[in-house]
């Protein structure tokens, strides 16, 4: 049973937005730095984002940064990916992952638990 499970990936034409989401367990998602990774074929995952568990701090890859903004809701234990100006090249698997952190930290790996993946695929 995944411990994290990812929505909203899709298929999107160049220019459009999608908003990915990701539950979480309950007693992961309280004690987690909640992040993003994503993956294209024949390539090693990297990373995309991360939020510290207050929300208060947040990371982006410089290739996001200014087209696309996480957030978390922690009434609801999830977490958002929210990527507008899409790219071809954002194409992937994205993939939620979770830290459990003992403090408000913004550092995500290691990382302790992923999902399943969302495919998101940007058409030119």
């Amino acid at each position: 049973q995944w411990q994290l499970v990812e929505s909203g990936g899709g298929l999107v034409r160049a220019g459009g937005s999608l908003r990915l989401s990701c539950e979480a367990s309950r007693h992961i998602f309280t004690s987690s730095v909640m992040g993003w990774f994503r993956q294209t074929p024949g390539k090693e995952r990297e990373f995309v984002a991360a939020i510290s568990w207050s929300g208060a701090y947040t990371s982006y890859i410089d290739d996001v940064k200014g087209r696309s903004t996480i957030s978390r809701d922690n009434a609801k234990n999830t977490v958002y990916l929210q990527m507008n100006s899409l790219k071809p090249e954002d194409t992937a698997v994205y993939y939620c992952v979770a830290r459990v952190a003992t403090r408000n930290t913004i550092v995500v790996v290691p990382v302790d638990y992923w999902g399943q993946g969302t495919q998101v695929n940007v058409s030119s």
